[in-house]
């Protein structure tokens, strides 16, 4: 009997002390610096630091290789994209989806805090990342794609002539919200319009011009289907009303996300090892051809020099080799170390990007002005300033370079993509996207290409919605046409 009246006490005694150390507990665990609530700014760093990593990722070991950039130092296995070999899925969708939750999550609850500068922003990035999405693969789920929270798992795909005019009335949304103020919650690591910034409302302007300049991007990848949308009405619309639909300007206006090499905000390439940074892929022949011939300053800051024949030189391989070749370790020029560092890197619509579309608005007939040749001028100019690189005075002038008005329509326009090509560098898959819309630049076939492998059209949906999203998937597979790389597009029809 004792005993049980002693464990009565213990357990009495363990309660009242449980009682007295919970009783301020939520006080006690409450830190101070941490934020109570979820926010608009708490959200969107990570946001833009993730996003702009997984564009570049694919600049850098999808894009390249496709559009010829570089090739890998050996591939003996039949495939890869030198060879016009696309898995299914091989791109951005798993990410990109995760990324626009969080996007619609910002924007829902700036809504709710009647912040209209973070709902101008999260519009934007909507735009950047379904436009990318459904350039790649065609039609794409978009209009119930997040509606995960209302139980909707399985959403429809939209088809990509009914999701472009939606990317183009949201960034039209998206610059009429912007108000020249600070972001309350800060967060904005593109273009700082933070309240501890210097001039908030000036940046703020800047992501004005960032919405209106991605819009001109995606009128003149539809141009062809102008009578569709009203695209030439939306583009004079645009040149025509500066004041209130401002773009780019100079390289301080350019969407580049800048790591500051702090932790955890690194260079995504930062630890990317030898093997897989430099000793596994060679800039190709075709893109160091060009910059030698023209000798453009912009390959010191990209490629290591190798010795050849006594002299230490830039040096590419071949694309599109056959399987029984392979390239010594190296032998050729490669990325250098230092862009793995670069603080600049975070590249998702430039200055000189901008001056290339006027420049083909201009010779187009679009009343941008200026000439084609001053914006394409332009447009070689701000690649340079946004590499670092003085540009040569004479550059502009050397045969290759210079601009030929007494050229072809289309001599003009292979011209401009030319340039611009050289100017995507690392951006995520824009070169291949204007390939497709211009057919510029020529590459040349490399002779272990298959005979049956067609430069690529379209990425082929990833394989595992076969079993997760069956009907819609095969709803989608049957409006497209069929789901290999040889489907174009809409707007590339």
């Amino acid at each position: 009997m004792k005993t049980l009246k002693n464990i009565a006490g213990l357990v009495l005694s363990v309660s009242l002390l449980s009682t007295a150390c919970t009783k301020n507990f939520d006080e006690l665990n409450n830190d101070p610096n941490r934020p109570k609530e979820s926010t608009p700014g708490v959200m969107l760093g990570q946001l833009q630091y993730r996003m702009v990593n997984t564009a570049i990722n694919e600049g850098r070991f999808f894009t390249h290789q496709l559009m010829q950039v570089d090739a890998p130092r050996s591939s003996n296995s039949g495939g890869g994209l030198h060879r016009y070999v696309i898995n299914p899925g091989a791109a951005v969708w798993n990410n990109f989806y995760l990324y626009l939750t969080d996007i619609e999550d910002i924007y829902a609850t700036a809504d709710k805090l009647n912040e209209p500068n973070y709902k101008a922003i999260a519009l934007v990035y909507k735009c950047w990342a379904y436009s990318i999405l459904t350039d790649l693969y065609g039609d794409v789920p978009y209009s119930k794609a997040t509606n995960g929270a209302e139980g909707d798992f399985l959403p429809a795909f939209d088809k990509q002539s009914a999701i472009y005019p939606k990317l183009l009335a949201d960034l039209d949304l998206a610059n009429s919200l912007f108000v020249k103020k600070a972001l309350t919650y800060g967060g904005d690591m593109l273009y700082n319009a933070n309240p501890a910034a210097k001039d908030p409302a000036a940046a703020v302007v800047k992501w004005q011009k960032f919405a209106n300049s991605l819009k001109l991007r995606l009128l003149l990848r539809i141009l062809k289907r102008d009578g569709d949308v009203n695209v030439s009405a939306q583009i004079n619309d645009i040149l025509g009303n500066t004041a209130s639909r401002p773009v780019f300007t100079g390289n301080e206006d350019e969407a580049i996300f800048k790591y500051p090499g702090t932790f955890p905000y690194y260079n995504p390439f930062y630890n990317t090892r030898q093997l897989e940074w430099r000793d596994g892929a060679y800039f190709s022949k075709f893109f160091m051809n060009k910059l030698n011939t023209d000798r453009d300053p912009r390959r010191t800051v990209w490629a290591t020099k190798v010795p050849k024949n006594g002299v230490d030189t830039f040096s590419g391989i071949e694309s599109g080799y056959p399987t029984s070749t392979e390239y010594a370790v190296g032998a050729n020029s490669s990325y250098v170390d230092a862009l793995k560092t670069y603080q600049g890197l975070g590249v998702m619509m430039t200055y000189s990007e901008l001056e290339f579309i006027k420049a083909e608005l201009a010779l187009r007939g679009f009343t941008t002005g200026s000439t084609p040749k001053q914006h394409y001028e332009k447009g070689i100019a701000a690649s340079m300033t946004q590499w670092g690189i003085t540009m040569p005075a004479d550059f502009t002038t050397r045969p290759g370079v210079a601009w030929n008005g007494g050229a072809s329509f289309e001599g003009q326009l292979e011209q401009i993509m030319l340039q611009k090509y050289i100017a995507y560098l690392f951006m995520d898959y824009q070169s291949w996207f204007e390939k497709r819309r211009t057919g510029y630049p020529v590459l040349p076939r490399g002779n272990g290409i298959p005979a049956e492998n067609q430069f690529p059209s379209r990425v082929p949906y990833p394989s595992y919605l076969q079993s997760l999203n069956a009907q819609h998937l095969a709803e989608a597979v049957a409006g497209m046409g069929g789901d290999n790389t040889d489907i174009k597009v809409w707007w590339d029809k």
